[in-house]
């Protein structure tokens, strides 16, 4: 010992139990260390065991290795292998006493091979196999099938605890695209079960480890909406024909002409439009194969390289699976069961539907919103009805058309038929406003008055939403003649607001007679549209009304598919599906 340390001992009037408390947390804390490190040790890349009887112990103790590593590490198995559900498996593992579900003694059991065949066809239920270790999975069953004779592969304890942690975790992310979907919630999702509990997948994994049907099991969690198992009945005829090829992506807008003609001209290519990218195509000769790639895509024929054009251009069977995907989990965030009566608004084609009693009894075509000035998607319930409306025009309509044309000339109101009124309600001469000084609005409300030319028709649905949208006649009823149909500022324009104003005002008449209340009968509502009087009709049983946004729809066992016409799915595919690759 030194002579500063025990000069220091001396001063301090140590002794051996006031050494051994201080040295008592170190050596606690290196206990720590060293337990803690055997505890996260990493799983050994390879466990050889000299009989089929050994494996099962072996692999269980493995099992409870791999799970701490991996919650350790942030997910991470090995350097190629990542759990996304590792706090969910080591609950399941916990819960089992770490007995492996999917194999025994060197043997798959039967539920595993199911696992494997479900995973493998995935994309029948709008899944992608790469979510679900695939490629890893396909691989070590093909290893232990060509090892059947020198168990040189199968008597790896390290391999099978791999393949048994990747099923689950396969499996538990299953459960949960097919109950929830993938798509991040938003304001109007309305599923109640925001998440998949850890006792509630227990439950499904004890079901199949009971001798349950996998395949039974797995789709109990979809949803039980018609429309979703329209569309997946006609995923299979879609991908008999599908190629999945990489295509070419046109850049659009392009400032560089050529660029964009060269690329369109590939692209055609490629769709079978034309034989050759070599070939020198003038612009009335692209102009005649542009108008036939239109017609038989349903665009608007103008044989120009526009918007419209080039979205179809673009599209291709990968994207068009994965909107598929998309469509298919935007159903996964609707309630589980639909009111009795509710209206259906679906914005890519261009249509909308009354139901009652889950049977359809009035559908129409719709007129939504342009690119930009989109309809909202949403969920609302019509409170009132309003024949002869006026329309009352937003100030983000007025900001981008209807003042710039008053500066330029204050009869513009006139010639619309707008009236001008300020804040007192009273009317304003707009020869009287300088219009000069107002850019991002103006303190005047724009109104076009009731009548047959007005934008909303004679009839209006009222429904509450913080966008100042409805649904309504039209005075351009011609633009339902029209296969792309997105010509509004927003609001829903509906064909057969008849057949729907009196279905409603029926409906409204049995449920009121039922609950003592008062109502407006259907007489008053035909005599008021014949004599175009204006007047507003309370509801007492309001009507829900679903605006969304879905791109393809099951038709007869086929897919049809509709403009992305705001681009919301394209947006989604870069965000979420962007790295997915459909075939392995």
């Amino acid at each position: 010992m030194t002579i500063r340390m025990k000069k220091f001992l001396h001063h301090k009037k140590f002794n051996t139990l006031t050494l051994v408390s201080m040295l008592l947390p170190v050596v606690f804390f290196m206990i720590y260390l060293l337990t803690s490190c055997n505890r996260h040790k990493k799983p050994a890349g390879k466990e050889i065991v000299n009989t089929a009887e050994q494996m099962d112990p072996k692999v269980k103790e493995l099992i409870k290795i791999s799970l701490s590593y991996t919650i350790s590490n942030n997910g991470q198995l090995n350097d190629s292998t990542r759990l996304t559900e590792d706090s969910t498996l080591n609950f399941l593992y916990t819960q089992n006493e770490f007995v492996p579900f999917w194999c025994s003694a060197e043997k798959w059991k039967p539920q595993a091979d199911s696992l494997f065949k479900f995973i493998a066809q995935a994309k029948l239920y709008g899944l992608f196999p790469s979510d679900y270790h695939f490629s890893q999975l396909k691989k070590i069953w093909n290893m232990i099938l060509a090892d059947s004779i020198t168990r040189d592969i199968k008597s790896d304890a390290a391999l099978w605890t791999r393949a048994e942690l990747m099923l689950s975790d396969a499996l538990v992310t299953i459960f949960k695209h097919l109950k929830l979907g993938r798509l991040p919630s938003d304001s109007i999702t309305l599923r109640r079960d925001p998440v998949v509990s850890k006792e509630f997948i227990k439950l499904k994994f004890n079901e199949i480890r009971d001798g349950g049907s996998l395949v039974s099991v797995i789709e109990s969690l979809e949803p039980t909406h018609k429309g979703y198992h329209e569309l997946k009945a006609g995923i299979k005829n879609f991908l008999e024909k599908a190629d999945f090829s990489q295509v070419s992506t046109i850049k659009y807008p392009d400032k560089n002409q050529e660029n964009l003609k060269a690329s369109v001209v590939k692209r055609l290519f490629e769709s079978g439009y034309i034989d050759s990218t070599t070939i020198a195509l003038d612009s009335i000769e692209l102009s005649k194969i542009l108008l036939k790639f239109q017609k038989e895509r349903r665009l608007t024929p103008d044989g120009k390289i526009g918007p419209q054009t080039i979205r179809e251009l673009n599209s291709s069977d990968r994207e068009k699976f994965i909107r598929i995907a998309i469509t298919m989990d935007r159903y996964k965030m609707l309630p589980e069961e639909m009111p009795e009566i509710y209206i259906w608004v679906n914005i890519p084609s261009y249509s909308m539907g009354l139901y009652n009693r889950k049977s359809l009894i009035v559908s129409g075509r719709i007129v939504v919103g342009r690119p930009q000035t989109r309809t909202p998607v949403l969920t609302s319930s019509i409170y009132e009805m309003v024949t002869y409306p006026q329309w009352t025009i937003p100030q983000s309509i007025i900001v981008k058309e209807i003042l710039p044309s008053l500066k330029k000339d204050p009869g513009y109101l006139a010639r619309k038929g707008y009236s001008l009124f300020d804040s007192k309600g009273e009317e304003t001469d707009p020869f009287s406003v300088d219009w000069s000084k107002y850019n991002k609005g103006i303190p005047f409300r724009v109104i076009q008055g009731s009548g047959d030319a007005n934008a909303l028709g004679v009839l209006k649905f009222n429904f509450y939403n913080k966008y100042a949208v409805y649904l309504h006649d039209t005075n351009q009823r011609f633009y339902f003649g029209l296969d792309s149909r997105a010509l509004s500022h927003g609001c829903v324009r509906v064909q057969e607001w008849q057949k729907v104003a009196f279905f409603i005002m029926e409906n409204e008449m049995n449920y009121s007679m039922k609950n003592k209340k008062r109502y407006v009968p259907v007489d008053s509502l035909k005599h008021w549209l014949k004599v175009k009087e204006k007047h507003i009709i309370s509801l007492n049983d309001r009507i829900p009304v679903y605006i969304r946004y879905y791109t393809c729809e099951g038709l007869n066992g086929r897919v049809v598919f509709y403009e992305d016409i705001y681009n919301e799915d394209r947006d989604l595919e870069e965000f979420l599906f962007k790295t997915k690759y459909i075939l392995i």
